[in-house]
């Protein structure tokens, strides 16, 4: 795959686009084994609370230091955790080209996840912004690095499928 230069704004941001969108629907569509595969090996992968990211405190609810903690995390999720069904669907816009450095683009998109359990209506789950900087690698876009900033005052229920 070649990075197309930062002077072809739009094209670079409809591939960062289309990045966003096969990630989003492999969490909704609950294909969570393929979820590792948007990472390189040495990703970190958190999801932590504006507060926490503002004061610079690394603190998160699920913070994941490499693909092989994300993989544990599909595991534990598919093995050992109960958990009530759910449909959960993310809503990526504003995807924005922040800085190309090498072969990474750093980059940031706005995020919200509506949730719907089997007997409620469906909620507001999570909003906030993704700050990534991805790897352009022969495979195409990998996450290097995302960090899952939400803006919600509190997690409205348990935070089980990764966001």
């Amino acid at each position: 795959m070649t990075l197309i230069e930062l002077s072809d704004a739009p094209a670079l941001r409809a591939q960062l686009r289309d990045f966003y969108d096969d990630y989003a629907y492999c969490l909704d569509e609950g294909r969570l084994e393929e979820w590792p595969d948007f990472f390189t090996e040495d990703c970190h992968y958190r999801v932590l609370s504006r507060e926490n990211h503002d004061a610079g405190l690394p603190l998160g609810l699920i913070y994941c230091m490499n693909k092989n903690m994300v993989r544990d995390r599909v595991t534990a999720l598919r093995e050992t955790t109960m958990f009530e069904p759910r449909s959960l669907r993310h809503f990526i816009s504003g995807v924005r080209v922040m800085e190309l450095q090498g072969d990474h683009i750093v980059s940031q998109a706005n995020f919200a996840v509506m949730e719907s359990l089997s007997d409620r209506e469906p909620t507001l789950n999570m909003v906030g912004r993704y700050l990534d900087v991805l790897r352009v690698t022969p495979d195409g876009l990998l996450l290097s690095r995302r960090d899952c900033v939400y803006d919600n005052y509190r997690v409205r229920t348990s935070l089980i499928v990764p966001i």
